[in-house]
């Protein structure tokens, strides 16, 4: 009966969630209804899947609006009538065009008109006036003259309702109803207040029950009849397990037979650089896995991936393949990947087995400057290039409310000021008024509705039919069409993405390149992908033990910095290991603690279970790797292979079953038992199972990461300053800007302020001189730049202030912003003498106007007396443009401590309490198993080496972080496994000189005057 229903998946509009939606229906006592999302069909798949567990046949539909305007409603028939509704759909929200009143002729979908805005038009066979139980007393005053054939009961659901205890009649549920109104005034940007009425929905569009629905309609039973007699011709199914799960493109070639062979030709080319003499143990392992690929119908998979990346090398793009299907010895030799699964030791069954369903993940990182034609490629190559249009999409991934942002957009509809809305988050709920109870109240309600789509990070589907018979797409800025469903969906259904996504590694690794062979042309070319060469280098394997890996993708966190040094891993397998014990699931586990303690004192390997170490000897029998939890399941636990991958699914987060999750979980503890092993040591080794969820990597994921973590190190180790360079180039790494800066002068650089007549946009090196770029002047716009940059290499650098004045169109506040950085120091005057110059030039014109003359006449000269000069003020410029001084910042200090011990002293001081002085770096906040805050710090001390704190939950809370600077720390110097931290005290934060550019008289003994 019900032909016209919302979850909240019609954005800022709906209210319920479409499991909640699906239990209301239940329980008002329908057996079908339509789901019909305004201009939307995300919830569409999943209503499909989770329908029958309720007890409901579902039928899909798409209520089709301009903004708040109702159109029309359309239900489709079936599949076919789907993908009508979502080409129809998808054309509009492409073009962001209005959809007109009237419905195109559908050939397998019914059109229902809403009663209010029928004028009298004729209607074609499939098409149908709705009329909701708030028009029924319009049929009857004036008496109505349509075909009573054409109308049906249009209850539309978009409210939970309830009954009232005074009328006894069924109203809208309140809560429900507000909250759609603050969606509503969210959406238009206003006050709740000035909302339109046409902006929200009638009150009365709430679930009835069944039999309330009849009574409603007593006086027009036939409109329910044809409602019913619509649904009951409505037919949609969705293959969500099976054979025919498999949902993506499913021919590479023409056939299988042909993919097959293609797929076992590139595995033989790509037997000699891999395998220059292949032993019959690697040629076993490639026939093995071929036939389980053919027996799976993936071959098309493997190609499609070879294909992306065979075209990236043509195109001399860097990419590191990665995700479980680094296990394959296939992905190795089409190039795929560049791990060697065979020297790895790599489980097989991880990668793929005959009981696991959806393909291996192969994660393809490239260089964020190259990933967009990387796009374009896809979508020419596997859409329009195979003669397939429209089966080529990006993934959604739905952005939801927040609470500290929906506190903020409610406050905002309700009138709140800012400095209330930040009231409401910091106090406590008894001690707010009424209306900022109001604004907690609902954005606890609300915390968690989808708001929008968003694009996946990465995910692009490739599927067999046209995209459009499963979801309308949206057409985001990146011009690529895009699903409605997410992720978790789309594996559902049977469409597994391809991951194809972006990292600054990789543009780091190959800038770097570039400046090397710029700064050094008369160095031999570096071959960066001999990585058996830099596993055996002595200058890599310091490096890696001493921790000294800063820029060098993710070895150079401050957590892997510690693991590193505790480790002493100087080799490639324990950085693989490492890579992937310093994930969450491990560390949380408590068995991060375990491998190190196993990995630095052999005796406490036989602690381990004799099984555990059997299975797992590698990392001696501690869990580490995803695979891990399938060897454990199956070869300890005895599950089977296709249980052991329920498990795999279920602690990657990806699982929708949780009650088939539940079976494997009592068979896992049930043969545990039978097997004799201890109920203690099942449910310790079940712990460190659940730890995993979400976090550990894939063997052959974190040996991706280790390959190119090793040709960043050979990069640092050999070409540091290079390296620096194209590191700030490429937006730094984990830390900020300002860390690599610094590094390049740890290891010898003259790191200068932005110069006219040296840097370029970016960050430029001459010899051991690293010139700032101009970009990263802040306010500095990229046309001034490139203007300045443009002139100079057309006619030769700047040779004096008054011929760039000449040369180049400037405003005032662009040149005050470059005079202030000093990039005019080549002409050997003072900051404030050129900011004096600049004004007397530009007082009083927006921009200077270069004229191209014969003759250079002479500007007149204004006499200036001398001015102060103090070098601090440098620095403070320096912080203000770029964010961070290129002095010692411990020289702006206004006092200097009179105890301080330094970085290197450390060791000398074990279990002391010390004082000591940092510069600080990162601060990691994380929570006790308790809740409680606490912080890990890393600072630089005035020697420019790194210190390590950690902050317990009370002196978290006692002495809070302030900000940027310089602190005093006072702490226990601590060791475990030759690290050393500082456990704190308590610390505070360090006072600077005062601003030498605000005082009135000069006041610091490094006072001069410019010439």
């Amino acid at each position: 009966m019900y032909l016209n229903s919302h979850s909240y998946y019609s954005f800022k509009y709906g209210t319920l969630r479409t499991a909640d939606l699906l239990g209301l229906m239940q329980q008002a006592g329908a057996s079908t209804f339509a789901l019909t999302d305004i201009n939307s069909t995300a919830a569409s798949i999943n209503f499909v899947r989770m329908a029958p567990k309720h007890g409901i046949k579902p039928v899909l539909g798409i209520d089709f609006r301009n903004g708040a305007d109702q159109l029309f409603v359309a239900i489709a028939q079936n599949n076919e009538g789907f993908k009508e509704l979502n080409d129809y759909l998808s054309n509009f929200l492409h073009t962001k065009t209005k959809i007109p009143a009237r419905a195109p002729d559908f050939n397998h979908a019914f059109v229902i008109y809403p009663f209010a805005k029928y004028t009298g038009f004729e209607l074609k066979e499939t098409e149908y006036i709705g009329v909701k139980p708030q028009n029924l007393i319009k049929l009857i005053y004036p008496p109505h003259q349509m075909d009573k054939r054409k109308l049906v009961a249009l209850s539309t659901a978009t409210f939970r309702s309830k009954v009232d205890d005074k009328t006894n009649e069924r109203v809208v549920l309140k809560r429900d109803f507000n909250a759609h109104r603050l969606l509503r005034a969210i959406d238009k940007n206003t006050l709740l207040s000035k909302l339109p009425k046409n902006e929200e929905a009638d009150p009365g569009d709430f679930i009835y029950l069944v039999d309330e629905l009849k009574d409603v309609y007593s006086a027009y039973p036939y409109m329910l009849e044809q409602a019913e007699n619509l649904l009951n011709q409505c037919h949609i199914h969705f293959d969500f397990q099976g054979e025919n799960l498999n949902k993506n493109l499913k021919n590479y070639c023409d056939s299988p037979e042909q993919d097959y062979q293609l797929l076992e030709s590139l595995c033989e080319k790509g037997l000699p650089y891999r395998y220059p003499k292949p032993s019959d143990k690697i040629r076993a392992r490639i026939k093995t896995e071929l036939d389980v690929i053919k027996q799976q119908g993936f071959m098309s998979y493997f190609l499609i991936n070879w294909k992306i990346c065979a075209y990236a090398r043509s195109q001399g793009y860097f990419y590191v393949g990665r995700g479980s299907g680094a296990n394959s010895v296939v992905a190795y030799l089409l190039r795929i990947t560049d791990v060697d699964p065979i020297e790895l030791d790599l489980y097989f069954e991880r990668f793929i087995n005959l009981y696991r369903q959806n393909p291996p993940d192969f994660d393809i990182d490239f260089s964020w400057k190259d990933r967009e034609d990387i796009t374009r490629f896809i979508f020419e190559e596997f859409s329009a290039g195979m003669g397939k249009q429209g089966n080529v999409t990006l993934l959604a991934t739905y952005s939801t409310f927040q609470f500290r942002a929906v506190i903020r957009e409610l406050g905002k509809v309700l009138g709140l000021p800012p400095h209330e809305i930040d009231h409401i988050q910091s106090t406590k709920y008894e001690d707010l008024d009424d209306t900022q109870k109001l604004v907690l109240r609902y954005g606890k309600y609300i915390e968690g509705f989808p708001s929008h789509l968003s694009i996946h990070a990465g995910g692009i589907l490739i599927s067999e039919k046209p995209i459009h018979y499963y979801t309308a797409t949206d057409l985001p800025p990146k011009n690529f069409p895009t699903t409605h469903f997410d992720m978790v969906v789309a594996e559902d259904i049977g469409l597994y993405k391809f991951d194809i996504l972006s990292q600054r590694g990789l543009g780091k690794i190959k800038d770097c390149l570039e400046v090397v062979q710029k700064n050094h042309p008369s160095h031999p070319p570096i071959d960066i992908h001999d990585i058996p060469k830099f596993k055996r280098d002595e200058r890599i394997k310091s490096m890696l033990k001493e921790g000294e890996a800063i820029g060098c993708f993710y070895v150079e966190s401050p957590a892997m910095r510690m693991l590193l040094k505790k480790l002493r891993v100087d080799e490639y397998l324990g950085l693989v290991a490492a890579s992937s014990v310093i994930r969450p699931g491990v560390a949380q586990s408590g068995m991060m603690r375990q491998y190190i303690l196993r990995f630095r004192q052999p005796e406490k390997r036989n602690e381990a279970h004799p099984k555990l170490c059997e299975i797992m000897p590698e990392t001696y029998g501690v869990m580490v790797y995803q695979e891990d939890v399938i060897k454990v399941a199956h070869y300890f636990a005895g599950l089977t292979l296709a249980e052991a991958d329920v498990l795999r699914r279920g602690m990657s987060g990806k699982y929708r079953s949780r009650e088939e999750f539940q079976k494997v979980k009592d068979k896992f503890f049930q043969n545990c038992k039978n097997l004799g092993h201890t109920l203690a040591l099942s449910l310790d080794i079940w712990r460190q199972i659940e730890s995993f969820a979400g976090y550990a990597f894939a063997k052959g994921h974190s040996a991706s990461y280790a390959v190119e973590s090793y040709q960043s190190l050979y990069l640092k180790a050999y070409y540091p300053l290079e390296y620096m360079v194209a590191t700030i180039n490429n937006g730094g790494g984990f830390y900020r800007v300002e860390l690599y800066a610094h590094e390049a002068f740890m290891h010898g650089a003259d790191v200068q302020a932005p110069c006219v007549n040296y840097s370029e946009y970016l960050c430029t090196i001459y010899g051991r001189t690293i010139f700032m770029g101009m970009g990263f002047i802040g306010e500095l716009e990229q046309q001034t730049a490139n203007t300045i940059l443009n002139e100079r290499n057309e006619n030769g650098m700047f040779v004096s202030f008054d011929n760039f004045m000449k040369r180049v169109p400037i405003s005032l506040d662009q040149l005050s912003l470059l005079i202030r950085i000093d990039a005019f120091r080549f002409t050997g005057l003072g900051k404030k003498e050129l900011l004096w110059e600049a004004h007397f030039r530009l007082g009083n014109s927006k921009k200077s106007k270069p004229e191209r003359l014969l003759f250079d006449p002479e500007v007149k000269r204004f006499r200036i007396p001398k001015l102060s000069y103090d070098r601090l003020e440098d620095a403070f410029d320096q912080i203000d443009l770029l964010g961070f001084p290129l002095c010692n910042p411990f020289d702006l200090l206004k006092e200097q401590p009179e105890q301080e011990v330094k970085a290197r002293e450390m060791a000398q001081y074990k279990n002391n309490e010390v004082c000591m002085v940092g510069y600080l770096v990162h601060i990691k906040n994380t929570n006790t198993a308790k809740g409680k805050r606490m912080q890990f710090g890393t600072w630089l001390d005035r020697e420019g080496r790194f210190i390590d704190t950690t902050h317990f939950p009370p002196v978290a809370a006692r002495y809070p972080f302030m900000g940027k600077g310089i602190y005093e720390l006072r702490g226990k110097i601590v060791e475990e496994f030759d690290f050393l931290s500082l456990e704190m005290i308590s610390m505070r934060k360090l006072q600077y000189v005062h601003d030498p550019r605000l005082a009135e008289e000069p006041r610091h003994a490094t006072m001069g005057v410019s010439g």
